[in-house]
C-alpha cells in the first residue's frame, strides 16, 4: 500500500471526492484508497463524485474558451518586446495548446515580418547594383 503526501486519511472529505471524481488525474491507488476512506467515514459519495466531475468539466471548458479567445496587444510588445519576437518565431504549439486567436496573429505577424524583411532585401539589393 503506496503513502501519499499528506496521506488519504489526513485529506478533507471535499478533496477525497475530487480524487474519486477525478481518477485520471490520480494514482490509480490514491482513487482507491480515497474510496475507502470515503466508505469509512459514511459518505454518500456516488453523487457528489458526479457533480464534482461535471464541475470540472465545465472548468476544462471554460479553459478552453478562455485559451481560444486570448489574444497579443500591443502591450505585449511593449513590456517585453523580445520575448515577443522569440515567442511569435518560435513557438509552434499555439493552435496545438488551444491559443486559436494567438495562432492567426502570429501567422499575420510573421507573413508582415516576412514581408518587411523581403522589402529591405529587395532595397538593399538594388542599392548594391
Amino acid at each position: 500500500m503506496k503513502t501519499f503526501q499528506p496521506p488519504i486519511q489526513d485529506r478533507q472529505t471535499s478533496a477525497l471526492i475530487k480524487i474519486v471524481a477525478i481518477p485520471e488525474n490520480w494514482d490509480a491507488e490514491a482513487a482507491e484508497q480515497a474510496e475507502i476512506e470515503l466508505l469509512k467515514r459514511g459518505v454518500e459519495f456516488k453523487e457528489l463524485a458526479k457533480r464534482e466531475k461535471y464541475l470540472h468539466s465545465q472548468r476544462e471548458k471554460l479553459d478552453e474558451l478562455r485559451r481560444a479567445k486570448e489574444s497579443y496587444s500591443i502591450c505585449d510588445f511593449l513590456e517585453s518586446p523580445i520575448f515577443f519576437m522569440i515567442e511569435i518565431l518560435v513557438s509552434w504549439e499555439l493552435k496545438k495548446d488551444g491559443y486559436l486567436r494567438k495562432a492567426r496573429q502570429q501567422k499575420t505577424i510573421r507573413i508582415i515580418i516576412l514581408g518587411i524583411a523581403s522589402i529591405i532585401y529587395l532595397y538593399t539589393f538594388i542599392n548594391d547594383l
